[in-house]
């Protein structure tokens, strides 16, 4: 606001508490220079100072970010005393030097995108509206008068919220210097009331009819109002502006003319912000809340909704006394030993939204696929979507040390990282019309839970009413009820679960839409909107297909065919001929399927994966049947998956040729399953028991599968306990009818015990490295310090457990807990959870890095790619090309010192303290004798201690501390 005096009062007081300047400090006091038009004399002194505390001019320009006129006002006070000054070219860009992407970043290579039509656009509002796949039901009569009670409805309480919010903010206002909620109050003025209102309407129009968590909700309106903020500043501050004019030059790049270009999206984002001049100016300042102020933000929002909403008693049954009640109620449950704040509609509310069975979802619009390329990201700060704020690396609430380690680490080292997400970004989708509208059509007429899509709620079965009152109820039919009352709201979740993907897919059923993606602490990659996208289940992933076509070429048909088997979940143990030339034996059955998938036989109903086998029967039909298969242009991702990749993971860090045999590591005429493997071990072991009289080997004769061992095996290498390895086994065996259930214990402990004995003999590095990490964190957490590792690509990580307690939000509503782990314990790691969660999490952060690497070579070589985790997808074309990219790079990540370059990491950062020497009062008085010559007594005495490895005596002296 142009005020010096206020400014110097501030840098006054950062004086007296020893706070030193930063740059960004120094930025203000020249913008408020500039706006007061402030002598010579003011500015210089600035300027001096800036440079005594090791600043240069060009570092405003180059690192600090500005809003609106900031950057002009700076320039106009440095122009005072400098008329002349320019600002500094934008920095060369450097270019990663990681030994497994020197090929990668050469200058020299091309890089080929796709011919693709697609707008600019741009959502400005925080929600899209959009009609519901139920829409096309025929309205009843009480559809049609539920629907005009609610919107009357609906209307009373828009005005009764904005009256209670202006009440609220008043009674704020008077009490502004008090403790309390007085401290919401600038952030109940930051937007106009009608958009708080419309934020907390939303709220109730989407409330489930079995309530939802007190603490979930508050979160939720809290981060509306957050998102929407963020908004409004983005528009006021001209960033915006300055993104889309970078943004329509940076569309080019990726639109229909698909000439080769020599930039990564990533370079010519760059380049075009440096051409534009905009330097850092495209990232907003941090203005991240915290987490308790969403929470009580929230909190009181819904204080507000409670107190405000009203609706008639007799609205449905006009016997009734017609008073007013209110339409949530606040009530508790019990989550495990956790008492939990449940905000509930009253049932007439319920029944009035069941009866109007209204037509219309509205979500975030970050919840929505892109209808344009996400904007590439550049730094941890900038990237994915044009408008809504999104983080690089998704974390838990509160804890903050992901991003610091993030901000700390040179732009340079994360490059490889941000090229592989915007790779996974940029590829574009389309929806499989006619997949869809047969799965909208199953949805619509009660659904098939066999098949996946979840059945209406009243399909649920209701408990048959016993005699006479309930207070007559036996204890059976009480149960009943409480089944009943779960699977219905199970079923509710599910059903809502599927409409929303369902209804989204219907959304963009005619137009082309990309996922930005941005990753976990372990650099796990994950596509941004939640509800629709590849990693979902297989009536998800059955409904989407590449944007761009590719022709099927020579043996692309046969790649086909190769993954409908695999989706059978039939030949797994069949080499890829096999498994081709049973695909060509059921030609007769996938063509049934692909023409009449609802009337013929039905056999891809029978499969693992049935809705993906269907969409892939039709596209197996359309080739065969066209006059050139070679020439049919292809919209179908062909799956690739890995086999049990942590193991495949251990067994080369490991170099265990015996373990990466049973993994695929190896060649082999057929593909080797390990779970078969572990399960035939455990097999032999429970036949010796048996013959030695051992009662629950003989037992479980005839019931040791692969299906029983599988999900213990594929877990143990992600740090599965016994104890969670025997809760495995019992759900197992608790799905054979045949097996007794009085053994149920007994045979899991046994069998945990076995499967841990099998992989121990077939794997026996890897229990030796698991045991390392896990000793190695377990040290580090003890310490008092967390575990920290950077990835092969560069990435650093750090695991985010730490020691908490819960803390209560208090309102004359409820208290909400907010826990277990939101508030930490002076950050104090939680020596457990480091210790058991390091190997899983070091093995998931290689194979990310690994998926990163064939996405990078992918990219170079034109291929189309994306990935779920260790199961990667492309064209029929291009499998057989991405199957040796993916070699190829595993054998150059394998071929790193991985386990040597950790161990060294870890020496470093957690083994150089320094030593500390205490000295006790005694006859002799420190103080009276000199450093050096406390050194040299020292370095007498400990001449003499024998020593182990490289040890520097004079080192380890100069960095001592001396103190009594």
């Amino acid at each position: 606001q142009g005020c010096l005096q206020r400014i110097s009062r501030l840098l006054c007081m950062m004086e007296s508490v020893g706070l030193q300047r930063s740059l960004d400090s120094y930025a203000a006091v020249l913008e408020c220079l500039g706006r007061s038009q402030s002598s010579t004399q003011a500015v210089w002194r600035c300027l001096q100072q800036l440079k005594n505390d090791g600043f240069h001019v060009d570092d405003l320009f180059q690192k600090c970010l500005f809003e609106e006129d900031e950057k002009e006002m700076v320039l106009r006070a440095i122009r005072i005393v400098q008329p002349n000054y320019q600002l500094p070219p934008p920095p060369s860009p450097q270019t990663c030097k990681s030994s497994l992407l020197q090929d990668f970043y050469s200058k020299e290579r091309m890089v080929s995108y796709p011919k693709l039509d697609f707008s600019l656009w741009m959502e400005l509002d925080n929600t899209v509206t959009i009609e519901s796949v139920e829409s096309t039901k025929p309205l009843t009569p009480q559809a049609m008068r539920a629907r005009s009670v609610l919107s009357t409805l609906r209307s009373r309480w828009h005005g009764a919220l904005l009256q209670a919010l202006h009440k609220s903010k008043r009674s704020m206002a008077k009490l502004r210097n008090t403790s309390g909620y007085s401290t919401l109050y600038p952030y109940l003025c930051l937007l106009p009331d009608e958009e708080y209102v419309g934020i907390m309407m939303q709220i109730v129009n989407s409330l489930s009819p079995q309530g939802e968590s007190l603490a979930v909700l508050a979160r939720e309106l809290g981060s509306k109002v957050y998102n929407r903020y963020i908004t409004q500043r983005k528009l006021r501050s001209r960033q915006l502006e300055k993104v889309r004019a970078v943004y329509e030059g940076y569309i080019h790049l990726l639109a229909k003319d698909s000439q080769p270009e020599e930039y990564l999206p990533r370079e010519y984002w760059e380049k075009l912000v440096a051409e534009a001049g905009f330097g850092p100016a495209l990232n907003l300042k941090d203005c991240s809340w915290p987490y308790m102020l969403l929470m009580r933000l929230g909190m009181h929002m819904l204080e507000l909704l409670v107190e405000a909403l009203r609706v008639p008693r007799n609205i449905l049954n006009p016997r009734l006394e017609p008073r007013l009640i209110p339409v949530l109620y606040h009530i508790y449950s019990f989550h495990s030993s956790w008492q939990v704040g449940l905000i509930k509609p009253h049932p007439i509310f319920s029944q009035l939204v069941s009866d109007a069975g209204e037509t219309l979802l509205t979500f975030n619009s970050s919840a929505i696929p892109m209808l344009c390329p996400p904007v590439p990201w550049t730094s941890p700060h900038f990237g994915a979507y044009i408008l809504s704020d999104t983080k690089l690396m998704r974390f838990v609430e509160g804890v903050v040390q992901h991003q610091q380690l993030l901000e700390q680490c040179p732009q340079v080292q994360l490059h490889p990282v941000l090229d592989a997400l915007n790779q996974l970004g940029n590829c574009a989708w389309k929806i499989n019309r006619p997949v869809l509208d047969i799965i909208i059509s199953i949805f619509n007429d009660k659904g098939n839970e066999k098949l996946d899509i979840p059945p209406p709620v009243s399909e649920v079965p209701r408990p048959s009413a016993p005699p006479g009152s309930s207070s007559s109820w036996s204890k059976a039919h009480k149960q009943e009820l409480l089944l009943y009352k779960k699977k219905a709201a199970e079923v509710h979740s599910m059903r809502m679960d599927a409409l929303y993907k369902l209804s989204i897919a219907n959304h963009v059923r005619d137009k082309v839409f990309w996922f930005p993606h941005n990753m976990d602490f372990r650099g796990r990659t994950y596509p941004c909107p939640p509800y629709f996208n590849h990693l979902g289940n297989d009536v998800t992933r059955a409904i989407l297909l590449f944007a761009e076509g590719r022709p099927l070429g020579p043996k692309g048909l046969d790649w086909l065919k190769i993954h409908l088997v695999n989706l059978t979940g039939l030949k797994k143990k069949n080499s890829l001929q096999e498994r081709l030339e049973y695909a060509n034996e059921i030609m007769e059955e996938i063509l049934d399927s692909a023409d009449r998938p609802l009337t013929g036989r039905r056999w891809w109903m029978k499969t693992d994966e049935p809705w993906q086998a269907l969409a892939c029967c039709m596209e197996i039909a359309k080739a065969s049947r066209s006059p050139d298969p070679a020439a049919y242009i292809s919209h179908f991702p062909v799956h690739q998956d890995g086999s049990c990749n942590g193991l495949q993971h251990y067994a080369a860090l490991g170099r265990d040729l015996i373990g990466a045999m049973s993994v695929n590591l190896m060649p082999c005429s057929v593909p080797q399953d390990v779970y078969s493997a572990v399960a035939q071990q455990v097999e032999e072991f429970r036949k010796k028991d048996a013959e030695q009289g051992v009662k629950i080997a003989q037992v479980l004769q005839g019931f040791v599968s692969r299906k029983v061992v599988k999900q213990t095996v594929m877990t143990v290498v992600y740090g599965v306990t016994r104890y969670g390895g025997r809760l495995q086994m019992e759900k197992r065996l608790k799905e054979i009818d045949e097996f007794p259930e009085e053994y149920l214990w007994e045979a899991s402990h046994y069998l945990v015990k076995q499967v841990f004995n099998g992989i121990k003999e077939m794997f026996s590095a890897t229990r030796d490295i698991q045991h390392w990490l896990t000793e190695s964190a377990k040290l580090i957490a003890q310490s008092g310090q967390t575990v920290e590792w950077v990835t092969p690509l560069g990435l650093p990580i750090v695991q985010p457990y730490y020691r908490s307690r819960s803390t209560v939000v208090s309102t004359w509503l409820a208290s909400a807990v907010v826990g277990p782990r939101r508030v930490w314990v002076g950050w104090k790691p939680d020596t457990v959870k480091q210790k058991n969660a390091f190997p899983p999490n070091f093995i998931h952060s290689l194979d990310s890095t690994h998926m990163m690497l064939t996405a990078l070579y992918c990219l170079r070589q034109g291929l189309t790619f994306v990935s779920v985790h260790d199961c990667y997808w492309t064209h029929a074309l291009t499998v057989d090309i991405m199957n040796q990219i993916c070699r190829q790079q595993f054998v150059a990540l394998h071929s790193e010192k991985i386990l040597q370059d950790l161990s060294q990491f870890m020496l470093e950062k957690y083994c150089r303290a320094p030593l500390l020497i205490c000295f006790s009062s005694g006859s002799s008085s420190p103080g009276r004798e000199t450093r050096a010559q406390w050194q040299k007594k020292l370095m007498e005495q400990l001449s003499n201690v024998p020593k182990t490895g490289d040890f520097n005596l004079k080192e380890v002296m100069d960095s001592t501390y001396f103190f009594s």
